[in-house]
């Protein structure tokens, strides 16, 4: 069933994602069939004096303390005009901790986050503070765009996928029991809301993208209920997106086609736990982890992280830790928050200083440090200071004529 006009005028807004290519931010559409009421779009945080932004900052476990040092060290040098309100939050978080870290999140609406460890030794009780995170705040939509990156050696080249994962339910449930000793139940919930809704996100991404083609990823030969349902609210919101190409694709077969023939995907659009595994898998085809950024949208606010979560706790305090993801989410945070000269300018950085095989760091196959890395980048950066001074946005004093009142 086709989306009516009148549902369109009175959908929610939602930010599309920042690439890593600098594109301009536009609003997305989101549509809910059922229940579709009349919202305030979301708008970036307004610029408190001065025409400075707040930021949540959550370090995480692992590497992320250590980098989100450098991210504030290269914000500094760039004179990002954001300041960071740190909040520690761990995976041992009190429950009290936890709803301080969402309190600052609603407060300011957007977040730079590092990645919290989940310990499946503790007891059934403990829920995953990233999940509780994601769904408190309704952050429906998980985004990671991987691409081949200029530098990092890889199988396959030419990579360019946008992945849309649905973040809020799913296998993510925290549904389960034990029906009778031994016998176990985990709980797999699939709403059409919900699923309209994510399918809807990420037909009118790839419409806004310019992109020709959405892969829906299910497992409905099996679960023919629920991802049934997924995979029929994907082909009921594709009739509305007659210039986008639709196909769907069984969750085993898309894995092994992504290892074979990757760019044969635009975008893919997959319920919870697909998502996860499919992202990782992509982020291990452009050269790993430590490369892909991700970012996490709902209606009110946004969470930028890097796209695969993991702490990197094997690594920690080392100095070898690759900083790309965690920079690269840093520029969507700032095309999120309008900020688009500073973005550029650091996104071009991180990149340039992948062509210095010196300074790259063991996960992709160099010897260099994070330290070394970050000296890199903000050599780029200080090259490209005349260019940013002349940019109508920038104003080392953190004034800009651009900046909303």
């Amino acid at each position: 069933m086709a989306v009516s006009a009148t549902l369109r005028s009175t959908a929610r807004s939602v930010w599309k994602p920042a690439l890593l290519a600098p594109r301009s931010v536009q609003t997305l559409t989101d549509v809910s069939r059922r229940n579709v009421t009349s919202q305030q779009p979301t708008i970036p945080p307004p610029a408190k004096y001065g025409g400075r932004h707040t930021v949540t900052m959550i370090p995480g476990d692992g590497i992320g303390p250590e980098l989100m040092l450098h991210v504030k060290e290269i914000f500094r040098h760039a004179c990002v005009p954001v300041d960071f309100e740190e909040v520690l939050v761990s995976s041992e978080a009190s429950d009290r901790d936890l709803q301080n870290a969402i309190m600052a999140i609603r407060r300011n609406r957007v977040a730079l986050k590092g990645n919290l460890e989940t310990n499946h030794n503790l007891p059934p009780t403990h829920k995953s503070r990233n999940n509780i995170l994601r769904t408190t705040l309704d952050l429906f939509a998980n985004v990671i765009h991987c691409k081949s990156l200029p530098g990092v050696a890889t199988r396959h080249r030419d990579i360019d996928i946008l992945m849309v994962r649905e973040n809020t339910e799913g296998e993510y449930s925290s549904l389960e029991h034990e029906s009778v000793s031994g016998v176990v139940e985990s709980l797999k919930i699939i709403t059409k809301t919900k699923s309209l809704r994510i399918a809807e996100y990420a037909f009118q991404l790839a419409k806004e993208a310019g992109r020709k083609k959405v892969t829906a990823v299910h497992k409905a030969n099996i679960m023919k209920l629920g991802d049934g349902l997924f995979l029929q609210c994907c082909k009921e919101v594709s009739a509305s997106y007659p210039g986008i190409t639709f196909d769907s694709m069984i969750v085993d077969n898309t894995t092994m086609q992504l290892v074979s023939r990757p760019q044969q995907f635009d975008v893919m659009v997959m319920p919870n736990l697909y998502g996860n595994i499919v992202n990782n898998v992509c982020a291990g085809l452009v050269g790993g982890p430590g490369l892909v950024p991700g970012a996490n949208y709902g209606r009110d606010y946004a969470v930028f992280e890097t796209a695969t979560r993991n702490t990197g706790k094997s690594i920690a305090s080392k100095n070898i830790a690759n900083p790309t993801a965690m920079l690269l989410a840093s520029c969507m945070m700032l095309d999120h928050l309008k900020l688009h000269s500073y973005a550029s300018v650091i996104r071009k950085a991180v990149l340039a200083s992948l062509d210095d095989s010196k300074t790259h760091t063991p996960d992709i196959g160099g010897q260099g440090t994070t330290s070394e890395a970050v000296q890199s980048i903000l050599k780029q950066i200080r090259g490209s200071a005349i260019n940013l001074a002349q940019s109508e946005a920038f104003d080392p004093l953190g004034f800009s004529p651009n900046s909303p009142e």
